[in-house]
C-alpha cells in the first residue's frame, strides 16, 4: 500500500493546476493579455504574501504558494515560447 498523500500536498497540487488552467484560459480568451499583465499579477501576489505577519491559516498559505508558483511557471513557459526565457 502506498504512502497516503498529505492533505496539504493535495491542496497545493489542486490549487496549482487550477491557477495554471485559469491563466491558460485568460491568455486564450483575452487578446490584450500579455506577459507583462501576468508579471504584474505575480508582483501583486508576492506583495500580498510578504505583507502577511502570521495571520493567514495553513490553507491560505498553501493557496498563496501554489498561486505564486503557477504564475512563475506560466510566465517562464510563455517567455520560452516567445524565444526569450
Amino acid at each position: 500500500m502506498g504512502e497516503a498523500i498529505d492533505w496539504r500536498d493535495a491542496k497545493y497540487d489542486e490549487t496549482f493546476e487550477e491557477e495554471l488552467r485559469g491563466l491558460e484560459r485568460r491568455r486564450a480568451r483575452d487578446p490584450d493579455c500579455s506577459v507583462a499583465d501576468i508579471e504584474a499579477t505575480l508582483r501583486h501576489l508576492r506583495t500580498l504574501d510578504g505583507s502577511d505577519h502570521g495571520g493567514r491559516g495553513s490553507v491560505q498559505e498553501i493557496y498563496m504558494a501554489a498561486s505564486i508558483a503557477a504564475h512563475e511557471l506560466f510566465i517562464s513557459r510563455w517567455k520560452a515560447e516567445l524565444g526569450g526565457a
